[in-house]
């Protein structure tokens, strides 16, 4: 705590005003050797004693908290069946149940942990839940393409599963219909623990998938979902140096859509807690790293927000990512996201072409 202590001091020092998340997918190993992390209800519990405990330790100098981020990545990419998942703590399971299981744990924790904040929180407090929701974006923006996205958007990743209940207090009725036998159980009131009232959601958003309208279409939900399609993207299609990140600023904009109109929360403010990319940082023979395939893809992604300003919808700020280059999870320090580039042999910082350019949009309050 006294890291965090400093940190936050250093913080506020230059004039910068922290927003912490409380879980970014570090769960301990105590506790899943114990009862199997998120596998149990217990988690949640816990995580709630856990988040009172940093609160009521920070709160004179943190307002701004976070609850969990990316519920998906740490229940549905570190669980799976027949096969072994690609994220932490890794564990197969006998059933899809068993993996939605996880994720409604997680929600409960999120749940639990907003009361946790307020109940120890002596001053007023503004709390978050983080998603990186699933964005589908209409091919072409045409009553019917919007429908179909908007339809579609139920079923996109794990969307119906989470944000759903986040933001609406029920799970989606397609996906429930969809799952099954493979539900999670919910217990009564834990729709109420997981709906708590939130003063913004967080948006994690990189990439997008498109849809159009199609009657009878054939996805993998189902044999039949009348209405659209998911739309593959060619093998030519630009994307950045990740396999997943393809370069779609529209989905920028249709993500805090789909928050306004899809799911009815028009009157919730907004942030864009993720969005940036990978690139092949180099620094050359000036000592300089050109990082202009990161510009033109932020440049492009502040328009789509830009976008969604103008028309309206409550986007109150953008966090990029990266301030600078970190341990990329399973591609450790091959992938790079940061502003500044990190000489990981002698923990030197360089800023990049994009630092000088942001910090540019960031004094002129504009996109340049």
């Amino acid at each position: 705590m006294d890291f965090y202590r400093r940190l936050v001091d250093y913080l506020h020092q230059h004039d910068i005003t922290p927003h912490a998340t409380l879980f970014h997918w570090d769960s301990p190993q105590t506790l899943e050797d114990l009862y199997g992390s998120w596998r149990s209800r217990e988690m949640a519990k816990d995580f709630a004693d856990y988040v009172t405990t940093v609160v009521s330790r920070l709160d004179d100098r943190i307002t701004n908290w976070m609850t969990i981020n990316e519920i998906t990545c740490f229940t549905h990419l570190g669980y799976a069946v027949n096969s072994d998942p690609p994220h932490a703590p890794g564990t197969r399971v006998h059933t899809n149940k068993e993996v939605w299981q996880t994720s409604h744990h997680a929600l409960l924790a999120h749940g639990l942990a907003t009361q946790a904040i307020r109940a120890a929180s002596p001053t007023p407090c503004f709390i978050s839940f983080v998603d990186n929701i699933a964005v589908t974006v209409p091919i072409s923006e045409t009553p019917e393409n919007i429908k179909a996205a908007q339809q579609a958007f139920h079923l996109c990743g794990q969307n119906g599963g989470i944000i759903f209940p986040a933001l609406t207090g029920a799970y989606s009725p397609a996906l429930l219909e969809h799952l099954g036998k493979d539900a999670p159980d919910i217990q009564a009131g834990d729709l109420e623990i997981i709906h708590q009232p939130l003063d913004a959601i967080g948006l994690n958003i990189y990439s997008g998938t498109y849809v159009q309208a199609r009657d009878n279409a054939v996805n993998n939900y189902s044999d039949r979902q009348p209405g659209y399609e998911f739309l593959s993207f060619p093998v030519g299609y630009p994307k950045m140096y990740m396999p997943w990140l393809n370069i779609v600023p529209e989905s920028i904009y249709w993500g805090i859509r789909h928050i306004g109109e899809t799911l009815g929360r028009k009157d919730l403010p907004l942030f864009i807690s993720e969005s940036g990319c990978a690139a092949q940082d180099e620094v050359n023979d000036r000592g300089k790293v050109i990082d202009t395939d990161r510009i033109m893809y932020l440049r492009q992604y502040f328009k789509a927000a830009h976008r969604a300003i103008s028309e309206g919808y409550p986007l109150k700020g953008y966090f990029v990512w990266s301030f600078m280059d970190n341990f990329e999870w399973a591609y450790g320090y091959d992938r790079r996201f940061g502003l500044v580039y990190i000489d990981y042999q002698t923990q030197q910082s360089l800023p990049k072409a994009s630092f000088d350019w942001y910090r540019e949009c960031i004094q002129q309050n504009r996109v340049v």
